[in-house]
């Protein structure tokens, strides 16, 4: 089923008749997760549990393993991850120390085309 396609941090864009674009497939799916991972529990007023908040961990001591395992308990509630093979998920933190950047690098299945997805992304003060 076809979505409104909108990438975390940027505008709607149009398609190519003038409308909203949509997003189907593993492109959805990518969309969704990213999504989830970001928002901040509380901040989507329909579901007040929803998101990992993973911003909130910028400018406190860096804990790897903290930010490992919300986005593995996240990334599960979304219908396009497949439970298996398990998704790999690689967190760094920048060399500046507490109050500098996160890198994901999430590589999941997609659970409807069982083709291997990548998301990577960076969450910083």
């Amino acid at each position: 089923m076809a979505d409104i396609s909108h990438q975390w941090g940027s505008d709607l864009t149009t398609g190519p008749t003038g409308d909203l674009a949509v997003v189907t497939g593993p492109a959805l799916g990518q969309q969704r997760v990213l999504r989830r991972l970001l928002t901040n529990p509380g901040d989507y007023i329909w579901q007040p549990d929803y998101g990992a908040g993973l911003a909130r961990f910028i400018g406190r001591p860096g804990n790897v393993l903290a930010i490992r395992a919300v986005v593995r308990s996240q990334i599960f509630k979304e219908a396009a991850v497949a439970r298996t093979p398990e998704p790999v998920i690689d967190v760094t933190l920048d060399p500046a120390g507490a109050a500098g950047t996160v890198y994901v690098h999430v590589r999941y299945v997609d659970a409807d085309s069982s083709q291997t997805q990548i998301l990577s992304f960076s969450v910083g003060a």
